[in-house]
């Protein structure tokens, strides 16, 4: 039997034939991965974002006795301040028992010697409105009348999306209960 042999010029047309095909691969796979045919909108100016909304984030701490209806935990209390893993509650309006639009899922760092947090957590939406994730993270300057955490990406509705959620201390009660309002503004999605 004699082996088989590939003439040169063969050679060249599968080699450009292999190449194509792997083109053609990763351009669709480029699509899959970049939201299935979605198109990026960029907003052009800081007043007109290309999403925005306005919701409540309630944070009830775990005080030894509210098992019931506690949404959050210290972990540890360490020497350096304390760390507090939650799964809240998200309303369209200031009422704790108003329409859940989302869960926020993560944690936040409280420093002992500033009174000051970091957050790191994602807006977990499952409503008629929205579905995905939102993946928020920054410092919440306690003190300072609003603050801003930077939206890294997110997921569904709100893939891969870009932008900036200012928080408001709407309501605080002692050690265990607060509300923020959170405007976020979205600067880039994909729609």
């Amino acid at each position: 039997m004699q082996g088989l042999s590939i003439k040169p010029s063969t050679k060249l047309q599968l080699s450009s034939l292999l190449v194509a095909v792997a083109t053609v691969m990763l351009v669709l796979l480029a699509g899959v991965a970049h939201g299935g045919g979605r198109r990026l909108v960029v907003s052009s100016s800081e007043d007109e974002p290309c999403k925005k909304m306005t919701v409540y984030y309630h944070d009830i701490l775990y005080n030894g006795n509210n098992t019931g209806n506690a949404t959050a935990a210290a972990r540890t209390n360490g020497t350096f301040g304390l760390l507090v893993v939650f799964d809240n509650l998200v309303t369209e309006e200031q009422a704790l028992s108003s329409e859940l639009v989302a869960r926020a899922q993560g944690f936040y760092f409280y420093d002992k010697e500033e009174d000051n947090a970091w957050f790191a957590f994602s807006l977990v939406f499952n409503s008629t409105a929205y579905r995905g994730t939102l993946n928020l993270i920054g410092p919440d300057l306690i003190a300072e009348k609003t603050r801003d955490l930077s939206v890294v990406g997110g997921t569904g509705d709100f893939f891969m999306a870009r932008g900036v959620a200012t928080l408001r201390t709407d309501s605080f009660e002692g050690l265990y209960y607060f509300r923020l309002q959170m405007d976020i503004k979205l600067y880039e999605c994909y729609v």
